[in-house]
């Protein structure tokens, strides 16, 4: 496809329904309602949304030469290579007995550029990844779900058995007929599969220099690729456990690609529920990631990446300032939720958060 078929982002781009800001309004409400439970249950403030950390690694983002015109942009917009940190994690904070969306948060440190935020004043960009392609619509359905976690905090683990049995069973039957079903029943249903071979997605659209861009991650090198649909859900820890073993003796890569954003009706900004067809947005490689072999577990390297570190898709470049509903609600939840963690753990974490300067600040 050639440049002019994309479409140039616009501020007009995104269209903010009246309800939004009550609806989000009400979202931070219930993560600190949620965040207060679990905090009082466990002495201990966690994230609300992928607490449980899968793996902590070193790594960098390669990004190619020769990239055309149209995607040299922001972070692109010349080869070179970025230190990073990578957080691989579950969404559910409970045994990986019971299956759920996997995440690979990227931070890129050393990047240079207007900040789409006037008080980061770091030199970080975070990319936050999903193994889902699609999300909630909007802010108003993402508060219908929030709602559901928030009366079912504390449900246990042997409840999510005949749960996510149903869940898969459904998602196998909407993968052939095509009928959709509710993104929350994707998420419920989710495979299980190893973390190391799946794909990952930024659900949400963002800001890509002059165009507008959903980006993905897939497996590269053969070693990850291997991995792709294996099960790993049959202990506890399952997800950490093959993450570890992994990478005490293997290296990985992967691919990073755009989706360039045609229309706002085939690749829509404000609905996250719809995903892009590849016919009409083809994937475009951008770059690397490469991940050496080393230790993907480590007291000092879990407190640091947990307690210390946090991930945030507004922690970036203008250029590639976050797009649609669901992104502008992270906004105020990301920071909501961070700020209260950070409150309840002052007294607990030795170090104070803050962000990376430099690849040697995640530890050994």
């Amino acid at each position: 496809m050639s440049a002019d078929q994309y479409l140039r982002y616009d501020p007009s781009v995104e269209h903010i329904l009246p309800e939004e800001a009550a609806a989000v309004e009400e979202i931070v409400a219930s993560i600190s309602r949620t965040s207060d439970r679990t905090f009082r249950k466990d002495k201990h403030g966690t994230r609300q949304q992928h607490a449980k950390g899968a793996g902590y690694l070193r790594g960098e983002l390669i990004v190619y030469d020769n990239l055309p015109d149209h995607l040299r942009q922001g972070l692109f917009k010349q080869a070179g290579h970025f230190p990073i940190i990578v957080r691989l994690s579950t969404a559910f904070n409970r045994s990986d007995r019971v299956r759920s969306p996997r995440g690979f948060a990227i931070k890129v440190l050393g990047v240079t550029g207007a900040k789409a935020l006037g008080d980061d004043d770091s030199t970080n960009q975070d990319l936050l990844l999903v193994n889902h392609p699609s999300y909630f619509a909007d802010a108003m359905a993402y508060m219908r779900a929030q709602h559901k976690v928030e009366h079912t905090l504390f449900l246990p683990d042997l409840a999510y058995g005949p749960i996510g049995f149903l869940a898969r069973a459904l998602v196998a039957a909407s993968d052939r007929t095509g009928i959709p079903i509710p993104i929350v029943l994707k998420a419920l249903g989710d495979a299980g599969s190893n973390i190391l071979g799946e794909t990952f997605h930024t659900e949400g659209a963002l800001r890509f220099g002059d165009y507008i861009a959903r980006l993905r991650l897939m497996p590269m090198s053969a070693s990850v690729r291997q991995l792709t649909g294996r099960p790993c859900h049959d202990a506890d820890d399952a997800v950490l456990n093959s993450v570890v073993a992994f990478f005490k003796d293997n290296a990985a890569e992967y691919e990073l690609f755009a989706q360039l954003c045609t229309d706002l009706e085939r690749t829509p900004i404000e609905d996250a529920s719809i995903d892009w067809p590849e016919d009409v947005a083809p994937p475009q490689a951008l770059g690397k990631i490469t991940l050496p072999r080393q230790t993907a577990d480590s007291p000092a390297r879990r407190v640091y990446s947990d307690e210390v570190l946090s991930f945030d898709p507004w922690r970036c470049l203008a250029a590639h300032r976050p797009l649609g509903s669901i992104m502008r609600l992270r906004r105020d939840a990301y920071r909501a939720s961070r700020t209260l963690r950070q409150q309840q753990n002052q007294f607990k974490v030795k170090q104070r958060p803050g962000e990376p300067r430099e690849i040697a600040d995640l530890p050994d």
